[in-house]
């Protein structure tokens, strides 16, 4: 071998080691010298547990030096310190609903802020029990998010003993360290003021066939609203959640001389279903009938006339939830108050015709 050759080995050998140092991983270490603060200041901060600790100015310094470095924290070995999965279970009636997909993407995105994972666990046929997914449930998870529609599933799973955080579910009566309700009863009590002031007196309602607090919390405010207005009469019927159902279940009840002249429904598919009954008995939309859903769903703007319905915030659900669920296991209060609704008064509603 040239003497050129062997010199160049040499100099390759030498270099060697300072581009492994170039390579390293940055370290919290690392972190902390470039921001001049301790590692536990580090940990704190990114760690987004901070507040009351560190100042503010503190807690920019530190973010600022860990993009500079290109810093991660090792979540895998910090995991194994707490005896964390920083994975998070979401039970819901079924993916097929518009209105869970929002609340998982709301769940999600907080969720991925804060380096967690959000597993969905959907009933079958939309309620009830499931198979358990996990050998543990208390070993593969941190917590769970529930809705109180597929409350059944939690007992297949055994989630009731872990942190849990219950959707739509009565404050007073539920299992779970904390609960994250969106303002029903304002909403109903919207909508029946919005008819009551077209002049309707006659009241249908079409009610979804679920055992579950939030539909009760519908049924109860409507009558309760009602009562309170002479002359005003209710009649409820119950259908299952879908188009087809309440088709069925609105025919039977519109038929006859005394017909109901509003017809407030649990959610957009039962008012959907209102739709094609009236359109079979040769009712028209809102002239003879007005109708009311509750979600606004892409649905309500796709039927014609366009829906009178609540507008409730599905992702705006779900990240309440996720954040009330961060809360609990940090120890801390969630946030409290129920999340507002808006009531969207669209095409579907109209003046009553005298009796």
């Amino acid at each position: 071998m040239s003497a050129v050759h062997q010199s160049r080995r040499r100099t390759r050998r030498r270099s060697s080691p300072t581009v492994a140092r170039a390579s390293t991983r940055p370290t919290s270490r690392d972190v902390a010298q470039a921001a001049g603060v301790s590692q536990a200041a580090v940990s704190l901060v990114l760690g987004d547990k901070w507040r009351g600790r560190v100042s503010e100015a503190t807690a920019q310094r530190v973010r600022e030096a860990a993009r500079a470095l290109g810093y991660r924290p090792n979540l895998a070995a910090r995991n194994l310190r707490l005896g964390r999965t920083r994975t998070v279970l979401l039970v819901v009636p079924a993916l097929t609903k518009e209105f869970f997909a929002g609340v998982y993407t709301g769940a999600a995105r907080v969720a991925s802020r804060h380096g967690f994972g959000v597993v969905l666990y959907p009933s079958p046929e939309g309620i009830g029990p499931a198979r358990d997914p996990f050998a543990s449930a208390q070993a593969a998870l941190d917590g769970v998010i529930a809705s109180s529609m597929a409350a059944e599933a939690l007992t297949a799973i055994r989630g009731d003993q872990l942190p849990l955080v219950m959707l739509d579910s009565d404050p007073d009566g539920t299992t779970g360290a904390a609960t994250v309700n969106l303002d029903i009863a304002d909403g109903v009590r919207r909508v029946t003021d919005h008819l009551l002031a077209l002049g309707h007196r006659r009241f249908l309602h079409l009610a979804a066939d679920v055992a579950s607090w939030t539909f009760e919390v519908r049924a109860r405010e409507l009558a309760a609203r009602l009562r309170k207005v002479p002359g005003t009469s209710l009649r409820t019927t119950g259908s299952p959640i879908s188009i087809k159902g309440a088709e069925a279940a609105a025919h039977t009840a519109l038929r006859g001389p005394d017909r109901p002249t509003a017809v407030v429904c649990d959610d957009d598919q039962l008012a959907a279903g209102v739709y094609k009954a009236a359109r079979r008995l040769g009712l028209r939309i809102p002239d003879d009938l007005s109708v009311t859903g509750l979600d606004d769903l892409a649905l309500a703007t796709a039927i014609d006339p366009e829906l009178t319905t609540v507008r409730l915030d599905a992702e705006l659900f779900g990240e309440r939830g996720m954040q009330a669920l961060l809360a609990v296991l940090d120890d801390r209060a969630p946030e409290a108050g129920d999340i507002p609704v808006e009531l969207v008064v669209r095409g579907s509603t109209g003046p009553a015709r005298p009796h």
